[in-house]
């Protein structure tokens, strides 16, 4: 059973948390899909995981190309979770399921706290997850580093 780790950014932009996340996931051996809602942000994520680092290189590609398998991180802006997906990313408001957060490693929600339509979102997902039972985490970067504020 997976948890969702909520993921407030109030002092950098996704295109600065998510390689980071992106890494770390890597290290452990997980498959990652990052779902958006919107397939021209995807493809702006995708050009800055190709450039935000000069001494480092993020595999990855978008979702439909012809060698989805292969990629350890995997651009989405559909509902479906490529084969062997051990943590699922959502950006940008996109849905998850409890479904989903029960069956994988890991669902990393993350949201920009000083978009009140975001905000809101995250809180309405953290609501229907947590009363449906899911394992759920709330960290916020507020003070500069990450802090687990809230668990339930």
């Amino acid at each position: 059973m997976g948890v969702a780790m909520f993921y407030h950014l109030t002092r950098r932009p996704l295109e600065a948390v998510l390689p980071t996340l992106l890494e770390k996931s890597l290290a452990q051996g997980w498959r990652v899909c990052v779902r958006g809602g919107n397939a021209v942000r995807l493809d702006q994520l995708d050009q800055a995981l190709w450039t935000y680092s000069d001494d480092s290189f993020l595999p990855h590609g978008r979702a439909g190309g012809p060698h989805d398998a292969l990629q350890p991180v995997l651009l989405a802006d559909g509902p479906d979770l490529p084969p062997r997906t051990a943590c699922l990313m959502s950006v940008d408001g996109a849905n998850v399921s409890l479904d989903e957060v029960n069956s994988l490693e890991r669902v990393c929600i993350l949201f920009d706290g000083n978009d009140n339509g975001a905000l809101e979102k995250a809180r309405s997902q953290w609501r229907d997850l947590t009363r449906a039972g899911a394992s759920a985490q709330y960290w916020s970067e507020e003070s500069g580093q990450w802090q687990k504020k809230a668990e339930s």
